[in-house]
C-alpha cells in the first residue's frame, strides 16, 4: 500500500521578499520503509525566523535549503508506521519533518514527547527549543539579580516572548 502525502518545496531562492512563486506545492509518495525507519504524520509545524536565512545561498552557520526538497521545518506528529524498536505508531514525537503533511526518519533527529498533561503543539514552543532556550539563556547566561534590568531586544519572537513570560 502506498501512502501519498503533500508537501512544500523551495522551488526558487528569493530575491527580497518571499513570494508563492518560491514555493511549489507537490504529493510525493512515503518510501517503503527501511529497517530503523519511522514514518510520522506531521500535526504542527514551526515556521521560525531562521527558515529565511536557509532559502538564501549566503554563508551562515547552517547550510542552505537544497532546492526542489521538503522545506525545512521542525514538526510535531505522530507515528503512523516503525521498522524501529524505540518508536511505535500511535507514539508523540518532534522532529525536523519539514513542510510536509508525513516525514520518514531513521530515529536519531526526532524524539518522543509525553502528551498526558502538554498538547503536543506546546513540544514546539514553550516546552521546545524555543522555551528551553529562554529558560537557558535567562537562568544559565544572564542569570539577573534581584534589582538588575533585563532588556529582551526581540521579545516578539518565539525565544524572546518565552523570556519576558519568565
Amino acid at each position: 500500500m502506498t501512502t501519498q502525502f503533500q508537501r512544500i518545496v523551495l522551488a526558487s531562492r528569493p530575491r527580497g521578499n518571499v513570494q508563492p512563486e518560491n514555493f511549489r506545492l507537490e504529493t510525493a509518495e512515503a518510501p517503503e520503509l527501511k529497517e530503523g525507519e519511522v514514518l510520522v504524520r506531521n500535526h504542527y509545524l514551526s515556521l521560525d525566523p531562521y527558515m529565511r536565512g536557509r532559502m538564501s545561498e549566503a554563508k551562515s552557520y547552517a547550510a542552505p535549503q537544497p532546492l526542489d526538497e521538503t522545506m525545512i521545518g521542525g514538526t510535531a506528529g505522530e507515528v503512523v508506521a516503525s521498522k524501529n524498536p524505540k518508536f511505535a505508531p500511535g507514539d508523540k514525537v518532534v522532529g525536523m519533518m519539514g513542510w510536509a503533511e508525513m516525514g520518514v526518519d531513521d530515529g536519531r533527529n526526532m524524539r518522543k514527547v509525553d502528551t498526558t498533561h502538554i498538547p503536543l503543539s506546546a513540544y514546539l514552543g514553550v516546552v521546545g527549543m524555543p522555551g528551553i532556550t529562554a529558560w537557558y539563556g535567562l537562568n544559565q547566561i544572564i542569570a539577573p539579580k534581584a534589582g538588575e534590568t533585563v532588556l529582551v531586544t526581540a521579545a516578539s519572537g518565539a525565544v524572546g516572548s518565552a523570556v519576558g513570560q519568565l
